[in-house]
């Protein structure tokens, strides 16, 4: 999934899941956990899918809501750098 959705109330994100897994969309609804916290009474929803941004961000208008894309993965890997500079060995001059 790469695109997620905040919304405020639950009936909110679970009416967003609904449509979108209506539309042919994986979606699933849930708590948005903070980092270090046990008590999620106050958090809000997270609606993530695979749905285009545009779509979801029409949904998080009508539903009082906000987009929150995830960044795409690396399609590269990593480059490979050397471990230290370069030496160029001149002769010397006469």
């Amino acid at each position: 999934m790469t695109a997620r959705a905040i919304f405020g109330e639950e009936d909110d994100a679970l009416a967003v899941a609904r449509r979108l897994r209506a539309d042919g969309f994986e979606a699933t609804a849930a708590r948005e956990p903070f980092a270090g916290e046990d008590d999620d009474e106050d958090h809000a929803w997270a609606v993530r899918t695979d749905a285009p941004e545009a779509a979801l961000d029409l949904l998080c208008e009508e539903y009082d809501g906000w987009l929150d894309a995830e960044p795409p993965p690396h399609s590269r890997p990593p480059l490979d750098l050397p471990a230290a500079p370069r030496r160029h060995h001149r002769p010397p001059r006469e």
